[in-house]
């Protein structure tokens, strides 16, 4: 598409993180995502209008998720300003975006700050898509979701999509679809039912299914054993047997912890042991896998080509439960001749703790984007956005 000197909207994700009770960034690995895009776009004298949701106001105003702090990091990070608008629609937008000069940047104020967003409302889009005459779609991270500035939008201007959502959907769907084989998947987290859709994806896929974090508890109990104070979803562990049936039938290569930490409290300080998962003592939870089950781990993945790892495999925030993904982080750092994916949330987070981000081969921007396209659903950002075919030889735009 060409773009030179066009007016575009670019759907951003700046859902960021702010420090407890202040509105200082933690982390801005989002906004500094977006900065390809952006360069390529201000390069080709654009006047760019960036718009993005922030936390979750539940379409009211509310004062401590505006979003100028993400506006001044990004004027940071580019070395240019950037224009925070009071609106996202209406006439102070209108007459902003107006005002813009070629090579420019104006924020929107936080989309969710209108019901019409997650309503995927058809007016308040066509208020949106007024602002410009092309929307571009960099918003990995809410993808999933058919709101009106990622789906809606592009009913009324010629979209496509941006360099980063190009790259998730590259590296995503190339590891998932034509992987350099050994493929292994990583899999951890809270809850087995977060993952169910995934595991049945991978089972399909994979040469190598490791279980780990908190959902292993479903595939432990599943195996007879008794987990304590685990977390279990009684209701799923009839599909973590059903996966463990097709392990001894040898159509799946599926590896669960035979040793894990416990401790009797989820707290950061609680009385810990390392034990075998046949002997969790009463009253106690896991927190992370054991030692030896990480040795197993880490040796299994040595020879594997691609890697796909979704979840830490304890409560990797609290130093005493860290091991086990530390110790799976610092293997795929090593893997010099291995594609590593990275999902999204609390997996990117562990590998930025560890200062291992550069390490990988690609860490996803989006959560909860990264797990449904990994388990094969259609994100709606995505499908919202026309093929090449679609819009060759167009000048103007019908939906």
């Amino acid at each position: 598409m060409d773009v030179r000197c066009r007016t575009v909207l670019v759907r951003v994700d700046y859902n960021v993180p702010f420090r407890p009770g202040t509105t200082q960034i933690s982390d801005d690995g989002r906004i500094r995502a977006s900065l390809p895009t952006l360069r390529y776009l201000l390069a080709r004298d654009c006047k760019v209008i960036l718009c993005s949701h922030l936390g979750r106001p539940g379409g009211q105003v509310v004062e401590a998720l505006r979003l100028a702090p993400a506006s001044r990091r990004l004027g940071e990070l580019l070395g240019v300003a950037v224009r925070q608008c009071t609106d996202t629609i209406g006439d102070d937008a209108v007459n902003a975006a107006a005002a813009l000069a070629p090579g420019e940047l104006m924020m929107l104020e936080n989309t969710r700050f209108h019901p019409g967003e997650e309503r995927n409302d058809a007016e308040f889009a066509a208020q949106l898509a007024s602002l410009a005459t092309l929307y571009v779609n960099d918003a990995f991270g809410a993808a999933h979701r058919a709101h009106a500035s990622t789906h809606g939008v592009t009913r009324f201007l010629p979209s496509a999509a941006g360099l980063l959502l190009e790259r998730e959907l590259r590296f995503l769907g190339t590891a998932l679809d034509a992987p350099r084989r050994p493929f292994a998947a990583v899999l951890g987290g809270a809850k087995a039912s977060e993952k169910i859709g995934v595991l049945e994806n991978f089972a399909r896929k994979v040469d190598l299914l490791l279980i780990g974090g908190g959902m292993a508890a479903t595939f432990i109990k599943a195996q007879g054993h008794d987990v304590g104070d685990s977390l279990v979803e009684n209701d799923r562990v009839g599909f973590a047997r059903r996966l463990i049936e097709a392990r001894r039938r040898g159509e799946l290569t599926l590896m669960l912890p035979d040793d894990v930490v416990v401790a009797d409290a989820f707290a950061e300080h609680a009385d810990t042991r390392a034990v075998g998962v046949a002997s969790i003592p009463s009253g106690f939870r896991i927190m992370d896998i054991g030692h030896n089950t990480a040795r197993r781990y880490t040796k299994a993945l040595q020879g594997c080509k691609t890697v796909i790892w979704n979840g830490p495999q304890g409560v990797f925030e609290w130093g005493a439960f860290s091991h086990g993904t530390r110790a799976i982080a610092k293997t795929l750092a090593t893997l010099d001749d291995t594609t590593t994916v990275i999902g999204g949330g609390s997996t990117a987070a562990s590998v930025a703790s560890l200062g291992l981000s550069d390490k990988m081969t690609h860490i996803s921007s989006g959560g909860g984007a990264s797990l449904e396209f990994m388990e094969g659903r259609e994100l709606p950002g995505v499908a919202a956005l026309p093929d090449r075919a679609q819009q060759d030889g167009r000048t103007g735009w019908t939906g």
